[in-house]
């Protein structure tokens, strides 16, 4: 493959290039319009018309919904989602049926995987035995299947002592413990923010500490055992408050923000779509979470894409199930919302969706372009508006907040190891 007239927004600079690739990997970056004829003969060409040309991004954290809930999602029209979106890497959490907590059924998924998806898929398994926060997996032998880190995402590990346990397994393995921090005692059959807005529409509130009291305690084990621990979606100031201190300990923790968590708030919820775990918070912790990402308190962003059937999602807000959908709008949302705005730059926003989050987790060969690394790019058209139109989407999900919503920053051309998946 040669893309051609591409301007490369990569970690040391941005520049008009002409990329070759062989067997899918980067094996030349030239000056636009240097490579010869001859050298291109043979090769399927893009040009990409001075067009954005960024790695692919890689999303930590998604639902694929197979095996067991294929009315929402399949492994093929969530990953063929991813690529819409721009994303080559995706990692989708394990709240499955059956759930991946041991080698034959970690086996089982990875086979499907390896059939059906459309892009890259990095998979979490369990930290517990079925997600129940009883009994801590056999990390070693999910890893040796496939596993590429461990997540209870859903539900989270209401025990301290099992969290603990978990932590000193996956330290002594080298691996990611990404925790789904909401204690339980404190939900309250909540499905908003509790706030002024819960009280005044009439629903029951979700606290902050539900969050951010576990966070506050795992951060204790993570003192304790040396691990890398990883906070799902953030969504409130005391959340981003306690990472940065952990931080400037100098502990091993990262974290993640979504995009709804990042442009949305609390006071914009309308219906059941609106309805999301964690829920939207307040306008200062929505200004909490830019500015941790500003600074690098807040290492990635994540869509925590959730898809839902249209008829769950008809019902009320007390009654629908939580989540949205996100891999096709993360960028341009966060881009038209934030960059174009002025509130963040394009290169830290880059930088979350691509370098940060290969780092994080060990994809050494992607997240970058440079000679030697994976073919894996998104093509972007920056200055092209378009409307989200839900019914448009790969996804089988259509449970969006943000349909009809005009936006900028439209994926044209997706590629995965040298090989298109998605042209616009």
């Amino acid at each position: 493959m040669l893309l051609k007239n591409a301007m490369i927004f990569n970690s040391s600079e941005i520049a008009l290039k002409d990329i070759v690739c062989d067997n899918g990997i980067i094996s030349k970056i030239e000056p636009a319009g240097s490579v010869s004829e001859a050298a291109a003969a043979d090769k399927e060409t893009f040009d990409c018309g001075g067009k954005l040309l960024v790695p692919g991004f890689i999303d930590a954290h998604v639902h694929l919904r197979e095996p067991g809930f294929e009315k929402k999602e399949t492994i093929e029209t969530g990953s063929k989602a991813a690529a819409a979106g721009g994303f080559t890497t995706i990692m989708p959490m394990p709240n499955l049926k059956p759930v991946p907590d041991n080698a034959d059924t970690m086996k089982a998924y990875a086979e499907l995987i390896e059939q059906k998806a459309a892009v890259r898929v990095e998979p979490y398994a369990s930290i517990t035995l079925g997600e129940k926060g009883a009994e801590v997996v056999d990390m070693e032998a999910l890893l040796e299947e496939g596993a590429s880190a461990f997540s209870d995402d859903g539900v989270g590990v209401q025990n301290g002592e099992i969290m603990r346990e978990a932590m000193i397994k996956a330290k002594a393995l080298g691996k990611v413990i990404a925790a789904h921090t909401e204690d339980n005692s404190l939900k309250n059959k909540g499905c908003v923010h509790l706030g002024k807005f819960s009280e005044k529409a009439g629903l029951r509130g979700i606290p902050s500490e539900c969050e951010y009291g576990q966070v506050a305690r795992d951060i204790e084990l993570v003192r304790e055992t040396g691990a890398h621990y990883h906070v799902c979606h953030v969504s409130a100031k005391e959340t981003v408050s306690l990472v940065r201190n952990a931080k400037a300990e100098g502990l091993p923790v990262t974290c993640e923000v979504t995009p709804h968590h990042l442009i949305s708030i609390d006071e914009d919820v309308k219906d059941a779509n609106w309805k999301m775990n964690p829920p939207l918070r307040g306008d200062s912790d929505r200004d909490a979470l830019v500015k941790g990402l500003l600074d690098g308190t807040i290492d990635i962003v994540a869509t925590d894409h959730a898809p839902h059937t249209a008829q769950e999602k008809s019902k009320s807000i007390a009654e629908a199930p939580f989540g949205i959908v996100g891999l096709e709008t993360a960028f341009p949302l966060i881009y038209t919302k934030l960059v174009r705005t002025g509130k963040l730059p394009l290169a830290r926003l880059i930088e979350a969706m691509t370098i940060a989050p290969a780092k994080l987790f060990g994809f050494d060969d992607r997240g970058k372009i440079e000679v030697g690394c994976a073919a894996d790019f998104a093509v972007i058209d920056l200055d092209r508006q378009y409307q989200i139109d839900p019914e448009a989407f790969k996804s089988k999900g259509r449970n969006t907040p943000y349909g009809g919503e005009k936006v900028y920053g439209k994926v044209v051309l997706t590629v995965v190891g040298g090989k298109v998946v998605y042209n616009a």
